[in-house]
């Protein structure tokens, strides 16, 4: 049996999905709601207003997703994707008020599609 090796904090990466849509019209308001209940679906979770992150356990991953993103993209507004490596989000510096808090972990379990 071959043995794999170990998660490395380097390999793993967040993606991140920033956007800023337009919500003026009731056509807009749904695309928009689209838009966010599709990265629900592909498994982000919302990190702030307008910023959803996806733990991937590498880019091929992280590839896959990106593809999702762009087919969910509607006609207007900006959407920016970034990856960055686990331990590079573990090192993020979160704070609510003026409590600091510690960075989302990485899923228990890697989905196997």
């Amino acid at each position: 049996m071959e043995r794999r090796p170990p998660l490395s904090a380097y390999r793993g990466m967040w993606l991140l999905a920033m956007f800023d849509l337009p919500v003026d019209t009731a056509a807009a308001r749904r695309r928009y709601t689209r838009f966010r209940k599709g990265l629900l679906r592909d498994g982000f979770t919302m990190l702030q207003f307008s910023v959803y992150g996806r733990y991937c356990a590498n880019e091929e991953a992280s590839l896959v997703h990106r593809r999702r993103v762009r087919e969910l993209l509607p006609p207007q507004g900006e959407v920016r994707l970034v990856s960055i490596t686990d331990k590079q989000f573990g090192k993020m510096e979160i704070y609510r008020g003026k409590k600091r808090e510690k960075a989302e972990r990485p899923p228990l379990q890697l989905e196997l599609f």
